[in-house]
């Protein structure tokens, strides 16, 4: 079809080939019919149909997050944009790049009291960084590469894009063209900056390093190790930071996030300057770290803090990472720093864990021995989801982590169900990877539908479900603040047969040392799995205790 004869939708996929789009996820409705069609009529991009639009803003978000590509979705008005809300809104609180598009009345009735009107611009502006709607097809090429740009740049979030009925099926004018991407440097640190920068980790008795979800987004992996080794700083991820410093590394402590006072914890009690590399304020609280305001802080990362008055910077630059890390490494020379906290201790007891863990052969599984198995059974490049709840809490303390974006959460709104059509979109992000979707048996049945996507699809899918009947970190939440819970169980089908109905595979695991055999058959099988794990969540109250009446000596 030549551009003299292209309509808006036409046009608009057109912009999406330029921007690089290989896959479009999302459900055709009434008013986006010729916007779908003219998806699936591009050979450059694929369109993934899925069961339900919130898995399809799950699957962009995790596409845009793992890729740094902002991935897209779409869907139709009224109920079909609304149920892109929720993952449009993960990726806006993960800083992960996302655009999402959807269909709106037509503009003869979008003043008005009509079918299925909703306003949707002003119903997405609260959870994206730009929200707006096309009133007319001159605007097409402007609004869509603005879109990208914005959930692209910077610190990265989501767009959304509403296009009218009428408008998707308006001639867009011969000479417009589709603008072609430009993507932005970020700037070399201050010099004055870094000299202040360095001058405070001279002088620190106890400097540690946090390290946060912007490490992995910029890149910067290979330059924070190497400023980690040749000043040996104990030093901290975020959830989401899990793997900018590998955890082979004899400084690396760690995560911090969980909700009680864990092995890391006490690095920061003892550290008087904090050293904070791409660190998002959404992914752990500064209170947590700094609860008596008396740190001092040195922020890197791609912008500049929010307020919070246990984060105040005393040294904060917004520039390239790697920069920021080479210039201040230049700055401090090849003098050692001051020694820092008993980062070895801190290890042998993490490590300690999750060696009991494996060694146990109780059924149903301690969630120790689950992680250990799942270890086990990946390669140090494949990668892990786990979603929202007690395996979260799980998997982020104790799963070794040795390359960013490997172990990936929900952690800023920190929803549940991405992680099962999360990983559908990390397999097409990264072909060449194993991806197991781990989660709990509530969030699996919250989208458990897109299996039949990834049959469909042919798309290699494992997900391991946790079996323990509850919403898992309500209870411990419940035991912990309230000494008994209430309200937090269910029952479950049979997913054995749940999986076979969809035309995948069930296991269901009956003794501790099926698991670790069972996940790599299913890794190595190029179709779908699902694995049925009971857990004996008991160890969650364990928990909480022995870290009550822990103390190292520092």
């Amino acid at each position: 079809m030549t551009i003299e004869t292209q309509n808006v939708a036409e046009f608009l996929v057109s912009c999406l080939e330029a921007e690089g789009v290989k896959y479009v996820f999302g459900i055709p409705g009434e008013e986006n019919i010729k916007f779908v069609r003219a998806i699936s009529a591009s050979p450059d991009i694929r369109f993934i149909l899925v069961r339900h639009e919130q898995a399809a803003s799950f699957m962009a978000d995790i596409y845009g997050r793992l890729t740094g590509n902002a991935g897209v979705c779409t869907a139709t008005l009224g109920p079909g944009a609304i149920n892109l809300l929720l993952g449009t809104a993960d990726a806006q609180t993960d800083s992960s790049p996302l655009v999402a598009i959807s269909a709106q009345v037509g503009l003869n009735r979008i003043y008005k009291e009509s079918h299925q009107i909703v306003d949707l611009t002003a119903m997405f502006r609260p959870v994206t960084k730009w929200a707006e709607t096309l009133y007319t097809p001159q605007a097409s090429a402007e609004m869509l590469r603005k879109a990208f740009q914005v959930a692209q740049q910077e610190r990265p979030g989501a767009a959304y894009l509403a296009i009218p009925q009428d408008v998707e099926a308006m001639p867009v004018p011969a000479a417009l063209q589709p603008i072609q991407p430009l993507r932005p440097r970020l700037p070399a640190p201050p010099a004055n900056s870094i000299r202040e920068a360095a001058k405070l980790l001279r002088n620190a008795r106890f400097p540690v390093i946090l390290a946060g979800h912007g490490v992995a987004r910029n890149g910067a992996s290979e330059a924070l190790n190497q400023f980690v080794e040749q000043y040996r700083l104990p030093t901290a991820t975020t959830f989401m930071g899990k793997g900018v410093v590998s955890d082979r590394s004899p400084h690396a402590l760690g995560v911090m996030g969980f909700m009680r006072h864990d092995y890391e914890n006490f690095a920061f009690d003892q550290a008087d300057v904090i050293l904070a590399v791409g660190y998002e304020l959404q992914e752990f609280a500064p209170e947590r770290m700094n609860p008596e305001i008396n740190k001092k802080i040195i922020h890197i990362n791609s912008f500049l803090p929010d307020t919070d008055r246990h984060y105040p910077a005393s040294v904060a630059i917004a520039a390239c990472l790697t920069q920021s890390l080479h210039a201040l490494s230049a700055e401090l020379g090849d003098q050692p720093l001051q020694d820092g906290p008993a980062t070895a201790e801190i290890r042998r007891l993490r490590e300690q864990e999750l060696e009991n863990g494996r060694q146990d052969n109780s059924f149903p599984l301690k969630p120790q021995r689950v992680v250990a198995d799942m270890r086990a059974a990946l390669d140090d490049e494949d990668i892990v989801l786990a979603d929202t709840g007690a395996i979260k809490m799980w998997v982020s303390r104790l799963y070794p982590t040795y390359r960013p974006l490997t172990c990936l959460t929900s952690n800023g709104l920190s929803t549940m169900a991405f992680s099962l059509p999360g990983a559908i979109a990390a397999h097409l992000a990264c072909p060449g990877r194993k991806v197991l979707a781990s989660m709990g048996d509530g969030s699996f049945m919250m989208n458990s539908q897109e299996i039949e996507t990834a049959v469909r699809e042919q798309i290699p899918l494992v997900v391991l479900v946790w079996v323990d009947g509850s919403y898992g970190l309500i209870k411990w939440k419940m035991d912990i603040e309230e000494g008994d819970h209430d309200s937090v169980d269910f029952n479950n089908p049979d997913f054995v047969k749940y999986a076979e109905s969809f035309g995948a595979r069930g296991q269901e695991i009956t003794a501790a040392e099926q698991l670790l055999p069972v996940l790599q058959q299913a890794l190595a099988d190029p179709g779908v799995t699902i694995i049925a794990c009971p857990v004996d969540y008991r160890e969650n109250m364990a928990l909480v205790d022995k870290l009550g009446e822990l103390t190292i000596s520092l």
